[in-house]
């Protein structure tokens, strides 16, 4: 007996949180830290979400990096990670683009969305900014969404007790911490979505 395909989600059913989802905040971080702290770290070292648990690094110039990626995140380089744009333009053509972040400024990111995927797309943006990890439930809950995709393990849990379907974007602070569905990238994601299609030729 063979198993069955799953069926797509349609992407007015899916969610997608953005620091370490959509956005590359790892890249950013770690430019910063050198650049502007002259503080080397690898990308391997950064195995905890709260980067201070697991960094030798002073916890007021982590809070002032992430400040900064916070108040302007284009001022700063923040990019999107590989892939991201092309799926989110491709998803857009089907229904809006839902984004619920945990960060207390909704403006800025807003901003950076709109620059990042274009304005053609930018009124197909639903954005919600919690300001807190764990009051995320609530708002997918009123959005309608089905599935969410967070890099928190801790959130997909939460998430997967109120029956919610999580996805957990593969992270080194993530690994081995949950039994959770994972996609290792955006091209995992459009394979969750969009299976039939041919993909566009660039990003």
């Amino acid at each position: 007996m063979t198993s069955k395909t799953p069926a797509p989600i349609h992407p007015s059913l899916i969610g997608f949180d953005i620091d370490g989802v959509v956005a590359d905040t790892m890249e950013a971080f770690i430019r910063l830290a050198r650049e502007e702290h002259g503080v080397t770290v690898h990308p391997e070292e950064i195995t905890a979400f709260q980067v201070e648990d697991c960094l030798d690094m002073d916890p007021a110039v982590v809070g002032e990096i992430f400040q900064h990626l916070l108040e302007d995140p284009l001022g700063n380089g923040l990019q999107l990670m590989p892939y991201a744009g092309l799926v989110l333009r491709e998803l857009a053509r089907h229904a809006p683009l839902t984004f619920v972040t945990a960060r207390p400024l909704g403006q800025p990111i807003a901003e950076w969305l709109r620059v990042m995927l274009g304005d053609e797309v930018h009124p197909l943006v639903r954005l919600v900014a919690t300001g807190e990890h764990d009051d995320k439930v609530r708002h997918i809950h009123a959005l309608g969404l089905s599935h969410f995709v967070d890099d928190r393990a801790q959130t997909c849990l939460m998430l997967q007790a109120a029956g919610i379907n999580p996805i957990v974007f593969s992270q080194p602070w993530n690994r081995g911490r949950h039994q959770l569905p994972v996609v290792e990238d955006w091209l995992a994601i459009r394979a969750l979505c969009l299976p039939r299609e041919t993909p566009e030729a660039s990003s």
